[in-house]
């Protein structure tokens, strides 16, 4: 089936792996051309093609036509462009389907490579890979009686893909069992949630974590609400950190669910596209309750249309860093059934009319995207909120109030790198000779003990000091990593979650949010009024 053409909002794949292409449906757009730009047209055409002449017939090595082109004289052109325009090449655009429709054919698991080797990090709850017993820290040897050493983890990965109800065996290593364990699964259908995170995270207080944005994202997130029995919330904690973006329609219809009726909630327009604004067509129906929205310097495109636009009708408190600072819509072109371009059609503005994207004319590509600092602000793009806050474009979603983790220090990067955490958790589980754990298990003195002189005798280096001062740090993250074996990966999560930091301080700034939202609606009312 032909790609249809689509306009999206993401952060490219080079910056967060795994982000999720997709859009609405885009304007028309039309050629304009005249007469010498043809002709110039046609001479660049005709010297690109004397110049792969020279390189086809006298390069060392034999040149491979889909290299040349689809890696590199189109891609090469488009980096003359913006950031942000592509070209999707065969496999791409397989990955770009998938990803938009939040769904891939497979046995459902997480995996990643390490010294040559390829480890499961943890199955989906539910997957062919979860029913069949496979845990987190199994060693995939082979697949399909094919071996995977030396492989990357991507390889691997596709190698478990394939079409619905086919067969796939797999020989893992797992530490504390002597000879290879063999599973035979039949492929299914695996959905990947873009709101895999949804639940009380206090009485009354929801906790939402919307990773994306494809095809099911707004509904997922109604059905998350609904479950939370969204009509009796006393307050909201929407999380939009490391969100690369995805459909702008998704993002809309999110912005539309909780904001009045009416309400704009961004519009774009280009050179060949007319201006489009899209407001809140169903609105919130009431519901009033204060919202803390986080966001992180990876929060991009349509994570910056939500947050932008509950920041300009004050409906929420924003916390966290700069978000990232992406503005800019592609249309998806098909230019055959297996390859797909994508350009910079149109620029989005936020509904007080402000430009989120960052400056990119003077600095090289790769500052661009892995810049640090990315507070960036045009001080001829001010504007103000529907309280009159002043707000400025040109640099991303600046946070209310900020919010930056602290970071990691020696003994927590140490035990990190050397999947100290990770690796444990094997050998404890192979003592035990079971997973069960008791509902509400926690890490105690003897388990940290334990994990002391394991992490010794792997010859981690670290001091008794060390081990103290970041006691409760290690315990944690050690239950995290024993969770998603005893119980679930989704469990691990929601431990996570409830020991986070950031989500601690947006609870507390909960209150804030409440007093912006009713002195927003009060001097809203005195405007009206005068």
């Amino acid at each position: 089936m032909a790609l249809q053409r689509r306009s999206y909002l993401v952060v490219p794949i080079l910056v967060l792996a795994g982000s999720i292409l997709g859009g609405m449906y885009g304007p028309r757009v039309d050629s304009v051309s005249a007469a010498p730009a043809d002709d110039d047209v046609k001479t660049s055409l005709k010297n690109f093609t004397k110049v792969y002449t020279v390189v086809e017939e006298n390069f060392a090595d034999p040149l491979s036509p889909d290299k040349a082109i689809y890696k590199g004289a189109i891609p090469g052109m488009l980096r003359t462009l913006d950031p942000h325009s592509n070209f999707f090449d065969p496999k791409d655009l397989k990955q770009f389907r998938e990803d938009q429709q939040g769904h891939y054919y497979g046995i459902g698991m997480t995996v990643q490579g390490r010294n040559g080797t390829t480890i499961v990090v943890a199955p989906f709850v539910g997957s062919p890979a979860y029913k069949a017993g496979i845990r987190p820290g199994d060693n995939i040897i082979e697949v399909n009686d094919k071996s995977t050493a030396n492989l990357d983890s991507t390889k691997v990965a596709d190698m478990l893909k394939g079409p619905r109800g086919t067969a796939v065996q797999i020989k893992v290593s797992r530490e504390g069992v002597d000879t290879p364990l063999i599973f035979n699964l039949v492929r299914d259908e695996i959905s990947r949630k873009s709101v895999p995170d949804a639940f009380l995270v206090k009485p009354g207080i929801g906790y939402l974590f919307i990773e994306s944005f494809n095809e099911t994202t707004s509904r997922e997130m109604e059905e998350a609400l609904k479950a939370m029995d969204e009509e009796k919330l006393k307050g909201l904690v929407l999380d939009l950190r490391h969100n690369p973006g995805g459909l702008l329609n998704e993002a809309v219809a999110v912005g539309d669910h909780f904001l009045p009726k009416g309400d704009v909630i961004v519009s774009h327009k280009g050179r060949s596209s007319p201006e489009r604004v899209y407001t809140a067509r169903n609105g919130n129906k009431g519901r009033d309750y204060p919202i803390v929205v986080l966001v992180d310097r990876y929060s991009a495109s349509a994570a910056e249309i939500v947050s932008g636009a509950l920041q300009d009708h004050d409906r929420a408190w924003i916390i966290g860093d700069n978000t990232f600072g992406k503005g800019l819509v592609q249309t998806v072109m098909p230019m055959s059934e297996t390859t797909a371009l994508s350009i910079t059609t149109a620029k989005y503005y936020t509904p007080s009319g402000r430009l989120i994207q960052r400056d990119y004319t003077n600095t090289s590509f790769f500052e661009y995207y892995y810049k640090n600092n990315t507070e960036a602000r045009n001080p001829a793009d001010v504007k103000m909120t529907d309280s009159g806050r002043t707000v400025y474009g040109g640099g991303g979603i600046s946070p209310d109030e900020k919010f930056i983790p602290a970071k990691l220090d020696t003994f927590q990067a140490t035990m990190l790198v050397k999947y100290a955490l990770f690796n444990y958790t094997k050998t404890f589980f192979a003592k035990r000779g079971n997973i069960k754990l008791p509902d509400g298990w926690k890490v105690d003195t003897q388990v940290m003990n334990d994990f002391h002189d394991w992490a010794l005798k792997q010859g981690i280096q670290f001091t008794e000091a060390d081990f103290t001062s970041d006691y409760a740090w290690t315990r944690t993250r050690l239950q995290s990593e024993i969770y998603k074996t005893a119980f679930s990966v989704d469990e691990s999560r929601k431990y996570d979650i409830s020991t986070d930091p950031a989500v601690e301080k947006a609870i507390e700034s909960l209150p804030k949010a409440q007093a912006l939202l009713k002195s927003a609606k009060k001097i809203i009312v005195q405007r009206m009024q005068k």
